[in-house]
């Protein structure tokens, strides 16, 4: 069963967001640490901007849910956190948790919603069955009457705004009847949220779970070709990511740490490298998310310094 969430927005975010004109991905985040599980992946999230509007004002497509450091969200959304400066943005968490000390390692959850959409004033629209004691937001059931009804209000306006991939039309919805789940598009910040969870926070080839010294490395680059996808990540520490991104080390088939001849011709070092020479991968349980094997297969031939 396919669920709609309406979350009360600050209007301050949403005004810095529309303003800047994001179309795709946003982190609303949650200053509390309390779990989000209202919707899944795929599910939509609409705006429902605060006092004085009181009305929807947009939507995207929940990707991520995730608990980071303040310092990490920055590093990884910058501006799309809503906020025009890590300083800023430590100083709203701290407006929000009254009585505790909020610094940039403070941790916060993280809603990643990617493709959102943020209409002009003139097409808001009210809250549908809304109360005003709702303090966080309200599950909507797409098999409901509300339900629906608010999922066409957003494609209709979306449609008409700016076509949303992915976001069913008016017909496909009258032909179907009910609200569908939709595959999110990551975005490079949601790519990186999404791979540093699936490696379980640890490098996977030195298992180390420094969050700040760990990258999501992709396997063929977004510039070359390659997509913000699962199976072309791979969660490395910054050194070996860099390594690998120039050339030096790669991956072969079996998933094993290959290193370069020209580390020691180049560098005349590299030994940190080559006692991982040969090690194996650990690999994410799901085999779908395992690393890309012709993802692996071009960076081999087309980066790796043989």
């Amino acid at each position: 069963m396919v669920k709609i969430y309406i979350g009360n927005t600050d209007n301050e975010w949403f005004d810095f967001l529309a303003s800047m004109s994001v179309s795709d991905e946003v982190n609303f985040w949650q200053p509390s640490l309390a779990n989000f599980k209202a919707i899944g992946e795929g599910e939509r999230f609409a705006f429902r901007l605060k006092s004085p509007r009181n009305k929807i004002g947009g939507f995207g497509t929940l990707s991520e849910t995730s608990v980071l450091p303040i310092q990490t969200a920055w590093e990884f959304f910058g501006l799309k956190n809503g906020v025009p400066s890590l300083q800023e943005f430590v100083r709203n968490i701290a407006r929000y948790r009254k009585g505790h000390t909020v610094t940039a390692s403070t941790s916060i959850v993280c809603r990643i919603l990617v493709e959102p959409v943020f209409l002009p004033s003139e097409q808001w629209f009210p809250v549908p069955a809304w109360s005003n004691s709702i303090v966080k937001g309200k599950t909507f059931s797409g098999e409901s009457e509300e339900g629906i009804a608010l999922w066409r209000a957003l494609d209709e306006r979306a449609e008409a705004f700016r076509p949303a991939p992915g976001f069913g039309t008016t017909e496909e919805l009258a032909r179907f009847g009910k609200p569908t789940l939709v595959q999110p598009r990551l975005g490079q910040g949601a790519f990186r949220v999404a791979v540093t969870d699936l490696y379980g926070r640890q490098c996977a080839l030195t298992e180390g779970k420094v969050l700040p010294a760990l990258d999501a490395a992709h396997i063929r680059p977004y510039s070359e070709g390659g997509s913000h996808s699962k199976s072309n990540g791979i969660l490395l520490r910054k050194d070996i990511h860099s390594v690998f991104d120039a050339g030096y080390a790669t991956i072969d088939q079996e998933y094993r740490f290959v290193v370069s001849e020209k580390v020691r011709d180049v560098f005349h070092n590299g030994n940190e490298y080559w006692r991982l020479h040969g090690n194996k991968l650990r690999l994410p349980s799901a085999i779908a998310d395992r690393p890309d094997k012709e993802a692996l297969r071009w960076h081999n031939d087309y980066r790796y310094e043989k």
